[in-house]
C-alpha cells in the first residue's frame, strides 16, 4: 500500500456549484413534468458528502404512463412523419442548447458521478458533437430501389423508424452515453422512453427539458428515475416497447435480453470490458506509459473501455511498471470541482467495498500491488491509482472486470501468447496495441476479438466511427455512419406493371 497525501475539499466551489441548479428534479413523461407518487431518491456527491440531487422515485405505473406517451406519439403523433430536415433542425437546436448550458450540465455530473470538472466539461462538449453528427445522418438515412428485376418489375426497400425504444443508461457517463442513442433514435423517427441511473438523473432530466426547449413534440422523449426493478423491468418487457438500447454490467444486460424475448424485442446491449493493452519492446515507451496512465485512471477506472490489463512483453515488463508506478504517483486525485484533479470519487461506498475485496482477493492469491491499494484520507469516497503485478490468468482479477482505478500487469514472450491473453476474458470490446511494426501492430490487432482495436494510442473516439464489443461485451453497435439505420426497420415493396399471368390457367387460354 501506498501513502498518499489527504484529499482536501473546497466548500467554497461546491456551495458555487450547487447555486447553478435546483436540487429538485421532475420526471419527464408526455410533454409535462411528473413529480410521481411523491416518493425521492436523494444523491449525495460521493466526494463531498452533502445531497446534491432529489429525484421522484418513478414506480410501474410511472414506466407504463412513459411508454403509453411514446406509444401515442409515435403512432398519432407528428414526429415519425416529420421530413428529415425538420428532425435534423431539431437535433441542431439541442446540440446548441447542450453548447449554451455546458457548465450547468458539467456540474451536474461532477456533483453526481464524482468525476473531475475538466473531464466532465470535455464530456459536454463531446456530446454536442454526437448530437450535430445524428443531425447529419438524419438528412443521409434513405433506402434501395432496384429496376433490374426484369421490365414488368420494380423494387425498393424503405427504412421506417423502428417505433418505441426504451433506453437505459448507467451512472458513469450519464449525459454522454445516452447521447449515443437518443439523438439517434429521435433521427429515425422513433419515439422513446427514457430511464437514467438512479444515481445520476439530473444532467438527463436537464436534457429533456432542451429536448422541449428545441421543439421535439409532446411523448417524443419521455424520462423515467428511479431503480431497475421498478422503472427499468418494465421498460424491457412492455409488449408496447419495439426496442431495447441498453448500457450497462453484462448481468443486468442478460436480465433485460431475458425480458425482452417473449415479445421478441431487437436488442443493442453495451456491456462490461476487461481491456488490453498490449505493449511491445519496439514501442514509442513515452506515449504508452502516457496511455496506459490515462487508460487506467480515466474516470476513475469506472469505465466499459478501460484499459485495465497491462499486457507486457517479459523483455520490458519490470521497468514499464516501475515508471508507470511512479507517474502514477504523481497523478492528481482530489476534489472533483479543481481543474486541476484528474481522479475524483467513487460512485459509492458500496463499490469502493466492492474494488478493495478484488484486491484482497489478488494479494491471497500471491499477486503484489505495487502502488494504491488504498482509500485516501478523506470525507468522501477516493481510492488511490492502484497497479496490481505477478498476476496470472488463474486469478479473478485477470479477467473479472473491477469498475475501478485498477490495473493489472501480466507478461507474455511471443506475438501468439500475446493474442491469447488477450482474448483470455469473456469480454471483446476494446484493446490497443504499440508498436512501431506494422506487421505486428495489424497481426497482433487482426487476432484480438474485440470490437475496436487502437494502434499506438488508447481510447481516442468519434462519432464517426462505431463502438461495441464480441460476446459478452455486447449486441451490436452504437456510433457510426449505421446508428440511425439501427432504430429502424426495412420494408419491401416489390412493385408489378402491366398485365399478370393467370396462375390458374392453362397457358394460352
Amino acid at each position: 500500500m501506498t501513502a498518499q497525501t489527504p484529499i482536501t475539499l473546497d466548500t467554497s466551489k461546491l456551495n458555487e456549484a450547487l447555486a447553478r441548479f435546483p436540487r429538485d428534479r421532475a420526471m419527464w413523461i408526455g410533454g409535462r413534468e411528473v413529480k410521481g407518487g411523491g416518493e425521492t431518491i436523494e444523491r449525495r456527491s460521493p466526494a463531498h458528502g452533502v445531497v446534491v440531487t432529489r429525484v421522484p422515485r418513478g414506480r410501474a405505473e410511472d414506466a407504463g404512463a412513459a411508454i403509453a406517451a411514446a406509444r401515442v406519439a409515435f403512432d398519432k403523433g407528428p414526429w415519425p412523419h416529420e421530413t428529415a430536415s425538420n428532425r435534423a433542425r431539431v437535433l441542431l437546436k439541442v446540440a446548441d442548447l447542450i453548447d449554451r448550458d455546458r457548465e450547468t450540465l458539467a456540474l451536474m455530473d461532477t456533483l453526481e458521478c464524482g468525476k473531475p470538472i475538466a473531464q466532465a466539461r470535455g464530456e459536454v462538449e463531446g456530446t454536442a458533437d454526437i448530437w450535430r453528427y445524428a443531425a447529419s445522418l438524419a438528412r443521409e438515412l434513405s433506402g434501395d430501389s432496384y429496376a433490374n428485376l426484369g421490365p414488368d418489375r420494380l423494387g425498393f426497400v424503405l427504412r421506417e423508424p423502428i417505433g418505441v425504444v426504451s433506453i437505459i443508461t448507467p451512472w458513469n457517463f450519464p449525459l454522454l452515453i445516452v447521447s449515443q442513442k437518443l439523438p439517434f433514435a429521435l433521427a429515425a423517427g422513433c419515439t422513446c422512453v427514457v430511464k437514467p441511473s438512479e444515481m445520476t438523473s439530473a444532467s438527463t432530466l436537464h436534457l429533456g427539458a432542451l429536448l422541449a426547449e428545441a421543439g421535439l413534440p409532446d411523448g417524443a422523449c419521455n424520462i423515467v428515475t428511479g431503480y431497475g426493478p421498478d422503472v427499468g423491468a418494465p421498460m424491457t418487457a412492455d409488449p408496447a416497447v419495439d426496442m431495447i438500447s441498453f448500457t450497462g454490467s453484462t448481468r443486468v444486460g442478460r436480465a433485460a435480453v431475458a425480458a425482452s424475448a417473449a415479445t421478441l424485442k431487437k436488442v443493442s446491449m453495451e456491456l462490461g470490458g476487461k481491456n488490453p493493452q498490449l505493449i511491445f519492446p519496439d514501442a514509442d515507451m513515452d506515449a504508452a506509459l502516457d496511455a496506459a496512465t490515462f487508460g487506467a485512471w480515466f474516470n476513475a477506472g469506472e469505465c466499459c473501455n478501460a484499459g485495465s490489463r497491462l499486457l507486457l512483453h517479459a523483455e520490458i515488463a519490470e521497468a514499464f511498471v516501475s515508471e508507470l508506478a511512479e507517474r502514477s504517483k504523481r497523478v492528481k486525485v482530489g476534489d472533483p470541482l479543481d481543474p486541476e484533479t484528474r481522479v475524483g470519487a467513487i460512485i459509492t461506498a458500496d463499490h469502493l467495498g466492492k474494488i478493495e475485496g478484488h484486491l484482497r482477493a489478488a494479494e491471497q492469491g500471491g499477486a503484489t500491488v505495487r502502488t494504491g491499494g488504498n482509500r485516501l484520507d478523506s470525507s468522501g469516497l477516493f481510492m488511490a491509482p492502484t497497479i496490481v503485478d505477478k498476476v496470472t490468468t488463474a486469478m479473478e482479477i485477470a479477467s473479472a472486470e473491477v469498475f475501478g482505478p485498477v490495473v493489472v500487469a501480466l507478461t507474455f514472450e511471443t506475438l501468439d501468447e500475446a493474442v491469447a491473453l488477450a482474448n483470455a476474458t469473456d469480454y471483446g470490446l476494446s484493446a490497443s496495441v504499440w508498436s512501431r511494426d506494422l506487421d505486428t501492430a495489424i497481426g497482433v490487432g487482426r487476432g484480438v476479438r474485440a470490437g475496436t482495436v487502437w494502434v499506438n494510442t488508447f481510447m481516442d473516439g468519434t462519432p464517426e466511427l462505431p463502438f461495441g464489443g464480441y460476446r459478452q461485451s455486447g449486441i451490436g453497435r452504437e456510433l457510426g455512419r449505421n446508428a440511425v439505420k439501427d432504430y429502424t426497420e426495412e420494408k419491401t415493396f416489390h412493385v408489378h406493371t402491366g398485365p399478370r399471368t393467370s396462375w390458374w390457367l392453362p397457358r394460352g387460354t
